[in-house]
């Protein structure tokens, strides 16, 4: 007779437990009965019940008194508040935006919109003798950079308005400085994924970025990849594209986003 260690057992008990609230969770929030779960997860009724009993103590789950179906409790939204608080964009975009400037060879940005402008809160800088002009606490007007297009694509008709209200005046000759072509490029940005500041925001200086959403799903920050127009070209742009919108997205799903699709992924080129 062979005993299984009672620690291997709680472990077994403690992921089947964790599977009943993930599919919970992933029901999108509605309620589900005994034996949909159990069938679903292909467990007897019985071990949902037993599994279910912590979860239930401690508000994870909730069941309805009259069709005994269950839902998350409101101790799942008291978790999910508490990781929330606890989120720094700076902190959790670190380490992905260093894989990325690995990645690419080139000067990585993380940004955060304060409109009209974006301020800038990390770089990474590439491994080549020239530094771009940026700097972390430095801010930059979003309707001509690339991070600050990338938040805009994504931001509603108010928040247009005040950076058209605020001015677009020229920063360099490249610069985009009419209200109907930034909307026209807006549009672009948000079939392709990612966005592009060709020269305009510094002479010779292309840079591709795309933006990043909190829990709400809002656009709150931008992350991008920058080098002189001799190293990105436009090739070389429509290849760092998707690897931004990439490092964008995983980014975003830590703080809570649920964004998907062709934009949300980089998949319009």
């Amino acid at each position: 007779m062979t005993v299984t260690p009672a620690g291997r057992n709680q472990s077994s008990s403690l992921r089947r437990a964790l599977a009943v609230l993930g599919y919970l969770r992933d029901n999108a929030g509605r309620p589900a009965s005994l034996t949909r779960i159990a069938e679903d997860l292909g467990m007897s009724k019985s071990t949902v019940l037993r599994l279910s009993a912590p979860l239930l103590e401690e508000d994870l789950l909730a069941r309805d008194h009259e069709t005994g179906w269950f839902r998350l409790g409101h101790g799942s939204l008291r978790l999910g508040q508490a990781y929330l608080s606890s989120i720094d964009v700076r902190a959790v975009a670190a380490e992905p935006l260093r894989r990325l400037q690995r990645a690419v060879r080139e000067t990585c940005h993380l940004v955060l919109y304060d409109a009209p402008d974006v301020v800038y809160i990390d770089k990474v800088e590439n491994e080549h003798n020239v530094r771009m002009a940026s700097r972390v606490g430095s801010r930059a007007p979003a309707y001509c950079t690339a991070v600050g297009k990338a938040v805009l694509a994504w931001l509603d008709e108010d928040a247009f308005r005040l950076i058209v209200e605020a001015g677009m005046p020229p920063i360099t000759e490249k610069t985009v400085t009419d209200p109907k072509a930034l909307r026209a490029e807006l549009e672009w940005i948000r079939r392709r994924g990612y966005s592009i500041d060709d020269r305009e925001n510094e002479p010779e200086v292309r840079c591709v970025a795309a933006a990043v959403f909190d829990h709400t799903d809002q656009a709150v920050a931008a992350l991008s990849v920058s080098g002189l127009t001799s190293r990105m070209t436009p090739v070389r742009v429509r290849e760092v594209g998707p690897l931004v919108v990439r490092t964008a997205a995983e980014i975003s799903r830590i703080l809570g986003s649920t964004r998907h699709g062709a934009a949300a992924e980089g998949n319009v080129q």
